[in-house]
């Protein structure tokens, strides 16, 4: 089967091609996929660049220890292991194989083929096309987990949310309005569009305005930029208030979000600060299939790429400019 591997770590055009490789072998809980789509998240391009390089010493020295990326996805069951009851070839599926204890996963999703643990997929909805379900799962679980598991967010709630025309955000801004919030969107200028048409009540262009200067106050803070320091953003908290750190991957690169995530944290002595741990399995993905099948939250695709293009895919993201999500399809 094809399949896009990693020989190495650095720029994704370098270290990234088209390959065939064998098709991979699936255990008694797991299915294997015929995958349609899927889409580039955050660890993909960390760990294709390879930095910070004590990321190696568990992904591996010289490349990763497992060579395809990918997490999410979108596809048809081709067969399924012996103890799995809930699902069969034919179905369409999407999900997520992210495993957070992991760096590396042992199957990546940037492949034709792709074994995934039947516990962590759910059928698509109908009316839903694979490029969007392929694009979901990552973005859309996280999202989840920050409005309503850990921001608690509901009908009256201010919400707002630094880098709201990103994958997170545009998932964020429709589910805390679908939850009956009152969100504020921060973004550039030529994203301002886009982040009305998916409800956001008010947008912040960030090169005019800093809103961790402004007088507004609000019950959930969700920064997926980190491109100020936390005691800033804090600032913008009510009381009670949730600060909800969402990225190591900010406009300043890696190394300056990790320090920015760790001194987010130290704030939790006088200020709420959680972070947004997702956990992928039938729940969630039911709910959020469901708020896709209703139509409350629509999947935001910035552009789509064919798989021998993956790593253009991953080199934009790399670039923190990326609008909604990018998805490969295969």
């Amino acid at each position: 089967m094809r399949a896009i591997i990693q020989t190495g770590y650095g720029p994704p055009e370098r270290v990234l091609a088209l390959a065939e490789v064998p098709e991979p072998e699936m255990g008694d809980d797991d299915v294997l996929l015929r995958v349609k789509a899927t889409s580039v998240n955050t660890p993909d391009w960390i760990v294709t660049a390879g930095v910070p390089y004590v990321l190696r010493l568990k992904a591996g020295l010289r490349g990763p220890s497992t060579p395809v990326r990918g997490s999410d996805v979108a596809g048809v069951v081709e067969a399924v292991g012996a103890r799995v009851e809930d699902l069969h070839p034919g179905d369409e599926v999407f999900g997520s194989l992210w495993d957070a204890a992991r760096i590396t996963l042992p199957h990546g999703t940037f492949a034709e083929l792709t074994v995934a643990p039947a516990a962590q997929v759910v059928r698509k909805p109908v009316g839903v096309s694979f490029e969007a379900a392929g694009a979901a799962g990552m973005a859309g679980l996280t999202a989840l987990a920050a409005v309503r598991e850990v921001g608690q967010v509901g009908p009256g709630s201010r919400v707002l949310i630094n880098g709201v025309s990103g994958g997170v955000g545009t998932f964020a801004a429709q589910i805390a309005k679908a939850s009956g919030a009152e969100v504020t969107g921060v973004c550039s200028a030529r994203n301002a569009e886009l982040v009305r048409s998916l409800g956001v009540d008010r947008v912040i262009d960030y090169g005019a305005e800093d809103f961790t200067a402004g007088a507004e106050r609000y019950d959930v803070v969700l920064d997926n930029v980190l491109n100020h320091p936390p005691k800033r953003t804090a600032r913008v908290l009510a009381p009670s208030g949730t600060f909800i750190p969402n990225s190591v991957g900010n406009t300043g690169g890696l190394l300056a979000g990790l320090p920015r995530m760790a001194r987010a944290k130290l704030m939790g002595r006088s200020v709420r600060v959680a972070f947004a741990n997702y956990v992928v399995d039938h729940e969630r993905l039911g709910a959020l299939a469901a708020l896709l099948e209703t139509g409350e939250v629509r999947v935001v695709v910035g552009e789509t790429y064919a798989l021998e293009a993956a790593p253009a895919a991953v080199a934009h993201m790399l670039g923190h400019h990326a609008r909604g999500k990018l998805v490969i399809a295969v």
